[in-house]
């Protein structure tokens, strides 16, 4: 019993993340073209027929730009907020368009997804869980801090994509304006790797087997430097950083692997806040 796993891309320049079984999948967000998406799933050995379904997680381009003509080609359903539809300035046919609540699941055939709310500066931004096959995959990006929601749905998981947006050295040094640098390490930004190293090592289910490093800044991070910092902790959990450029390699996650456990994590730094989010 296991789920399949790749991110088709994955950075400011498109983000799009694909689960599923051997016989249906689900896309999360669709940030790049419909014909690179074509493309890579081609490139994967995958069919798009087996993709049944859209989630978006907010309306900013590098989750939206393909949606259009994606979903109108293949008649897929698209899943998404009704404030986050609005937002997004997408025009699909009415009964391609289907709304989820938070922290309500929704089926597509054996695939269950569940979205919940979490920090970001989007009108109603969410993140979404994947169940299937007694396995759990999380996709967890563009966060500005991690709250409740994100902690307790982080720990079901046993494989994440889980951004890893900037190094806090990089971000500080480069050369972007102060308030662009304000905005991105914000509470409504995106995590640093200092930040999602904290939440996994406080918060991975000793099942974790598979994370997948996502949404790395081009001007602040390095591939390299967030992998090193997450493989001194990692135990025996894989570490893969999603590319900005291709899709990563698919990954078969099972319901039984156990992970070693991780080294502690010595850093001081204060826990993230316990933040209760509007819900539906």
């Amino acid at each position: 019993m296991s789920l399949f796993i790749a991110s088709l891309n994955s950075g400011s320049n498109g983000n799009c993340y694909y689960v599923g079984n051997e016989n249906e999948a689900v896309l999360v967000d669709a940030g790049i073209s419909c014909s690179e998406i074509e493309v890579r799933m081609q490139r994967l050995g995958l069919s798009m027929e087996k993709i049944k379904a859209v989630f978006l997680s907010h309306e900013h381009s590098d989750h939206v730009l393909g949606i259009p003509k994606l979903v109108k080609k293949y008649q897929l359903p698209l899943y998404v907020t009704p404030e986050t539809y609005v937002a997004a300035r997408i025009h699909l046919p009415h009964k391609l368009v289907f709304t989820f609540g938070a922290h309500k699941p929704v089926r597509i055939g054996n695939l269950h997804i569940t979205g919940f709310p979490k920090w970001h500066d989007a009108v109603d931004a969410h993140s979404f869980i994947v169940e299937g096959s007694g396995v759990t995959i999380g996709v967890f990006t563009d966060i500005g801090k991690p709250c409740e929601h994100v902690n307790t749905y982080f720990a079901k998981c046993h494989a994440v994509f889980l951004e890893t947006n900037y190094d806090e050295e990089k971000l500080e040094k480069g050369r972007y304006p102060y308030v662009l640098k304000k905005r991105i390490r914000g509470d409504q930004g995106h995590l640093s790797n200092v930040q999602a190293l904290e939440l996994f090592i406080q918060h991975h289910a000793p099942f974790l087997s598979h994370l997948l490093l996502s949404h790395l800044s081009k001007e602040n991070n390095h591939p390299d430097l967030a992998a090193n910092l997450f493989n001194e902790y990692a135990g025996n959990v894989k570490v893969v950083v999603a590319s900005r450029d291709v899709e990563t390699a698919i990954y078969e996650i099972e319901h039984n692997h156990v992970a070693a456990l991780v080294k502690p994590f010595l850093k001081k730094s204060s826990k993230p806040a316990q933040v209760q989010l509007r819900l539906f």
